[in-house]
């Protein structure tokens, strides 16, 4: 028999549920108080309050406004950062803020190749036509019009060329090319398309080099970089999400380092401050660049060529710069060194490859078509890829790399031929065999914005003055084939 409540039981169970219902609804839950020590810090005064991850290094412990100006007591960032001067080591106020400590560094860096640019600038400018010399990428005139061949080669320099300078912070597309400017340009770490610490570094490390030195120019190479071309094709290696490894703006071939960054070497163990910045640390001038004769053709009683060398057991010895290694700087043994050590130089036989980039095409326009364009649309360079990708309506634009200023069109690039495998050799201006590159095989264009051919496949003539000797930072062993190279380029009388 089914189990049944009687109705007077059923009715008393209704009631007390509804009760405990509403007593339940009367109950008010006490909100927790929040516990004393969690109030929110207060902010710290001055400029660490926000930028707390900035530490500088121990000779630099000053305080922000000494170098960056600014309104530490202001209580919003626009007042905190009234009169703030972002990169006080550009060339344009590095003298107020470096050199009031390091005045003769400064003075003498501001003078130098490295600063001015101007073995690069001069040799473009007179393969179009310039009389005469400038003493600084500064000085390259600013053209309203375009009106001569040399007005085009100034523009493609300030507008296209000059990325890699002390004036410009690289282009912010690419994470690795990304530097500061002036001083800071080597002596503050970049990584990651940012800085990655304030404190200053006395001897850079070969990541700051390659943030200029990068592509088919030295300094890619001795790390074994070739540069892949801009063909779409050559966008490999190729990745299932589509995405592109290019951190420094193109993808690059891994070929065989130079020997000395295999051992160990860092740029500055060859290139010191005073070759690079114009021998500030008491050399009354410019010291004399470093060659490779300099260290191997050193003999017992001959003076020692960079202090980071000296003389143990007989022997020579190198003291890396940054990590304090010891190597032992070997002496040519092979009969062949006494032979031709006068009539070519080093890298002839012991650099492994070069930079062989024929028919560099440099096209200045308005109106460029992205159709035309869609196969070559890495073009190294960030800012103009942006613009072939995606049109501005107002028309393109490119920056001025030294001055920051815009102005209308871009410059559009492409190369003919990309090779490595075989060095052109040829004779140098001092009569020995040098490796060359045709870093002047440039072909400028120039369509006008009425979209009519200003200027078409303007060139360098004659062409033997397209190609200029250079140094391969390459070097490798010679192997059993060095004659290779010697035999079509020798009088007859001293072939190997």
């Amino acid at each position: 028999m089914p189990f049944r409540l009687k109705r007077n039981t059923r009715a008393i169970l209704l009631l007390f549920c509804l009760l405990a219902l509403a007593l339940s609804g009367c109950r008010q839950d006490k909100v927790p108080e929040k516990p004393v020590g969690q109030q929110a810090p207060a902010r710290r005064p001055g400029c660490q309050g926000c930028h707390q991850e900035m530490q500088l290094d121990a000779n630099h412990a000053l305080a922000c406004t000494a170098c960056h100006g600014g309104t530490p007591e202001g209580a919003t960032q626009e007042q905190a950062h009234a009169g703030m001067v972002s990169q006080p080591g550009h060339p344009d106020r590095m003298q107020k803020a470096c050199g009031s400590c390091h005045a003769r560094q400064v003075a003498e860096a501001a003078s130098s190749l490295h600063f001015t640019a101007r073995n690069e600038v001069n040799a473009v400018r007179t393969a179009f036509g310039a009389q005469a010399p400038l003493a600084s990428l500064t000085e390259i005139p600013v053209h309203a019009t375009i009106a001569s061949p040399l007005d085009l080669a100034d523009d493609l320099l300030r507008r296209r060329c000059l990325r890699c300078h002390v004036y410009n912070s690289g282009d912010g597309y690419y994470p690795e090319t990304v530097r500061g400017t002036g001083c800071a340009a080597c002596h503050l770490a970049y990584g990651k398309g940012k800085m990655s610490s304030h404190a200053f570094v006395g001897s850079p490390p070969d990541s700051q080099c390659l943030h200029c030195h990068y592509g088919n120019f030295v300094g890619g190479d001795y790390y074994g970089r070739f540069e892949h071309d801009f063909n779409l094709e050559y966008r490999t290696p190729y990745r299932a999400d589509g995405s592109e490894n290019r951190p420094y703006g193109v993808e690059f071939h891994q070929l065989a380092p130079d020997i000395h960054q295999q051992k160990g070497l860092a740029c500055i163990d060859c290139h010191n401050g005073a070759e690079l910045m114009g021998g500030h640390r008491g050399t009354p001038k410019k010291e004399k660049g470093i060659t490779c004769l300099s260290c191997h053709g050193w003999r017992k009683g001959m003076p020692l060529p960079l202090n980071n060398l000296q003389v143990e057991a007989d022997r020579l010895v190198l003291t890396t710069r940054l990590s304090g290694k010891k190597l032992v700087v070997p002496q040519p043994v092979h009969p062949a060194h006494r032979q031709y050590e006068k009539k070519a130089h080093c890298t002839v036989c012991h650099s492994q490859w070069s930079f062989n980039d024929q028919g560099t095409h440099l096209l200045r326009t308005e109106y460029p078509e992205a159709g035309a364009w869609s196969r070559l649309a890495v073009q190294g360079s960030g800012e103009v890829e942006e613009q072939l990708n995606n049109p501005a309506d107002q028309g393109p634009s490119l920056r001025d790399k030294i001055t920051g200023t815009p102005s209308q069109s871009l410059w559009l690039k492409g190369y003919e031929l990309r090779r490595w495998e075989s060095p052109l050799i040829g004779g140098g201006p001092d009569g020995r065999l040098r490796i060359f590159r045709p870093i002047l095989d440039l072909h400028l264009s120039m369509v006008g914005p009425d979209k009519k051919v200003v200027f078409d496949n303007l060139g360098v003539t004659p062409r033997q003055q397209r190609y200029l000797p250079y140094t391969p930072h390459t070097v490798g062993k010679a192997g059993a084939f060095f004659g290779e190279r010697l035999k079509p380029n020798l009088p007859i009388e001293t072939k190997p």
